[in-house]
């Protein structure tokens, strides 16, 4: 059995037995900061063994009743409830106290997702967790200010107290592609992430066809969402014939904010274009049979 439960269950067992006289006893502030040195008054005389229990480990030593007893601040560095214990040869006496959270020190920041498409409303989820220098999380509400900033636009602020140690918020991503920096900050202790904004769906999608006898070619207009910003390369564009020999489709990525086709064409034939959820315009063309 570990050691410490036994220490624990130890301490149980001499509490139940009453101090004689009640000459000793042990006073502690109710609540300290965590990491902050402090003292436990003793009263009574002579030589005593006593326990700090926390919530991380045990510290025992022997102190003399009767005079203060200090406690230092790295044996009270985990945020919880405490007990201090004293025990002699005739019984044992204890007090308890909390140790509260010191001031904000870290921050842990999520930003989600790391891509969106521009002019998405509330798309962008920001998280920030306050933590001390103990790594507790502080629970007092504290100010976070979130900065935004991106290129062509002026930069933002807000500033959110948090709840339970996390400050949260949602927004939208701006009209125009390219990098969006959200800093996240409390105090002196500030966290950066960067949001990449991409081009929407492609918007106005439209092509131009040169037709043979037999064959056609075709070409779309530069493809861009509805705020101006390239489609990216890549970016997959179906063109579908339907003629004398049937339905065929082509698809092709945009390349250099275009993309090409070629059909060859049995009679009359209709041809369409789309770009994912986006359909375009329709072209209708006679060829010989």
């Amino acid at each position: 059995m570990p050691k410490i439960i036994l220490t624990v269950r130890l301490l149980m067992v001499l509490l139940a037995v009453p101090a004689l006289g009640q000459l000793m006893g042990l006073r502690a502030p109710s609540t300290v900061s965590a990491g902050s040195s402090f003292s436990i008054t003793t009263t009574g005389s002579g030589p005593a063994t006593f326990y700090l229990l926390g919530p991380s480990h045990v510290v025992k030593q022997t102190i003399q009743l009767g005079q203060d007893l200090p406690i230092s601040g790295s044996d009270v560095g985990a945020s919880g409830s405490y007990q201090a214990v004293a025990c002699d040869s005739v019984g044992c006496t204890s007090t308890a106290f909390y140790v509260l959270p010191s001031s904000p020190a870290r921050l842990s920041f999520l930003v989600h997702p790391s891509r969106v498409p521009v002019s998405a409303g509330n798309a962008i989820n920001a998280t920030a967790l306050v933590y001390d220098r103990f790594d507790n999380t502080v629970l007092a509400p504290t100010p976070v200010k979130f900065q935004f900033s991106s290129s062509g636009a002026a930069p933002y602020t807000r500033s959110l107290a948090t709840a339970r140690g996390i400050a949260w918020l949602q927004l939208g991503s701006s009209s125009k592609q390219g990098p969006l920096q959200v800093v996240a900050s409390v105090g002196e202790t500030a966290e950066p992430r960067v949001i990449q904004q991409v081009a929407s769906e492609a918007c106005g999608l439209r092509m131009q066809a040169a037709s043979s006898s037999r064959s056609v070619r075709l070409q779309t207009d530069p493809i861009r969402d509805c705020s101006g910003n390239p489609v990216p390369d890549g970016t997959v564009v179906s063109f579908t014939k339907i003629d004398d020999a049937g339905r065929s489709t082509v698809d092709t990525p945009i390349k250099k904010g275009v993309a090409r086709a070629q059909f060859a064409v049995s009679g009359r034939a209709r041809i369409s274009v789309a770009c994912g959820v986006v359909l375009g315009n329709e072209i209708s063309i006679g060829g010989e049979p």
